[in-house]
């Protein structure tokens, strides 16, 4: 049994990250064991979300590992907590366009059984926010909206008139936070800026979370709540499955386990946990390193993957760091794999905005001014070290940025939606692509990997 709640609103903007961010920090600060999790394939509020409870932040994406992963995924991230507050998206009805609720915020609760807390924007109204609020409760009946949290409540006055009007509306009020005090998180050109970025002002941002959460809401309500959620049921994830090596091939290959590095630091802080656990249960020594700082790649490296971040944000930095790019391109060279993915396709071309950068891949990435976001289908066109050509994939672009050519003589991926187009390099054993994957949804994907780096 995981008492649980999932934190929505009825659009973005409405204040959920804020919400869901200090309720975590506010239940952990209380001795409770709180998992996180975010609907959705964001990667930087689950920073936040780890930094509040001490827990990895965990994403459930049912567009990218499909609605049959999401409670075996919440399970496995859950397991051991005393409570699970999970993070929607957009807002609470808001899913992959054109194909009604799927990966919506409603679509994860249901599947997950678990009673919603709405936030709501109070700021410009007050006996209309019941018409919303019934609206939004009467809109599907299979999802239970246990309680209403109001931000960006204006006075004491303000609140009282909102309560009135909730009064018969029949979901209770469990929180009122005013606009005065609003903790703010700074942003820049796709979202939040990284935890990894601001490491001790993200600290006294999530500290004030807490504070401003336990002080406007009832916390033994949202915890009784949480509770009220009936019994998880099916199967917990294991990364082991698909991933592991046999037994015959275990006591084989356990005295050679290779190195993995994989990017971290603030120029490469976007990276879904559940890679490392694959990669770890395939067989692989996981070890992190930072490009900005270290020069040289973890000792014995066999594989390369580098995520998604802000290379654009760091290019001078990375770009002075002429013994790390070097390195990076001798192991390419070499044709050990390299997994590539946005960030990191960005980081083996030739030049970042004019800044040297790996030289791996010979074409030009620089800054746009167009946002390129959205879920897509696509199809292996190549083989590479991280999937047979063919292999079907679900994934997700977020970038302003642009590399021209934008595929190579040998593509990673050809897309189907939203456009059909080839996308991304293949090149010896490199996979470089703008197309974030999530590996729970194909867990071959990391054995493929390690058995290439000799594993």
């Amino acid at each position: 049994m995981v008492a649980r709640l999932v934190v929505a609103a009825p659009s973005s903007g409405s204040g959920k990250t804020t919400v869901a961010t200090g309720l975590m920090a506010a239940f952990a600060a209380a001795g409770l064991a709180v998992s996180p999790h975010k609907v959705g394939p964001d990667y930087i509020d689950p920073g936040y979300h780890a930094l509040a409870t001490g827990r990895p932040g965990r994403n459930l994406d049912a567009f990218m590992c499909g609605p049959q992963m999401v409670a075996p995924l919440f399970n496995h991230g859950a397991r051991g907590s005393d409570l699970a507050v999970v993070e929607g998206v957009m807002g609470l009805y808001d899913g992959v366009s054109g194909q009604g609720e799927l990966a919506s915020t409603a679509h994860v609760a249901k599947l997950l059984r678990a009673p919603v807390v709405l936030v709501v924007d109070a700021s410009s109204q007050s006996r209309s926010v019941a018409a919303l609020v019934h609206g939004f409760a009467s809109w599907d009946p299979e999802v239970r909206i246990g309680g209403v949290i109001l931000n960006k409540v204006g006075s004491a006055r303000h609140e009282e008139l909102l309560r009135d009007a909730l009064g018969e509306s029949g979901v209770p009020v469990l929180g009122a936070l005013g606009r005065v005090g609003q903790v703010r998180t700074p942003s820049r050109h796709l979202g939040l800026v990284p935890v990894a970025e601001r490491q001790t002002e993200a600290v006294d941002s999530v500290t004030a979370l807490a504070a401003r959460v336990r002080e406007g809401c009832d916390l033994d309500a949202l915890l009784a709540l949480a509770r009220s959620a009936p019994a998880m049921t099916g199967e917990t994830w294991d990364p082991g499955v698909g991933a592991a090596r046999t037994p015959d091939e275990a006591s084989r290959r356990e005295a050679r386990r290779p190195v993995v590095a994989v990017a971290g630091g603030a120029a490469f802080s976007f990276s879904y946990t559940e890679h490392t656990e694959l990669l770890t249960a395939a067989g692989a020594d996981v070890v992190v390193f930072d490009p900005l700082h270290d020069e040289e790649l973890p000792p014995g490296t066999a594989g390369l993957i580098i995520g998604g971040g802000f290379p654009e944000v760091y290019a001078p930095e990375l770009s002075a760091n002429e013994p790390l790019r070097k390195a990076v391109a001798e192991l390419a060279l070499s044709g050990a794999p390299v997994a590539a993915e946005c960030a990191g396709l960005l980081y083996l071309t030739r030049e970042l905005d004019g800044k040297p950068m790996c030289g791996v891949l010979d074409v030009r990435s620089r800054m746009s001014e167009r946002l390129t976001l959205g879920y897509r289908d696509a199809v292996a066109v190549s083989d590479s070290p991280l999937a047979a050509a063919g292999t079907r994939m679900r994934g997700h672009e977020f970038h302003r940025t642009v590399v021209e050519p934008g595929a190579g003589a040998a593509p990673a991926w050809g897309m189907h939606s939203p456009e059909r187009r080839v996308e991304g390099f293949v090149q010896q054993g490199v996979h470089a692509s703008y197309l974030h994957t999530h590996w729970a949804a194909e867990p071959g994907i990391a054995r493929r990997f390690v058995e290439r780096c000799g594993g």
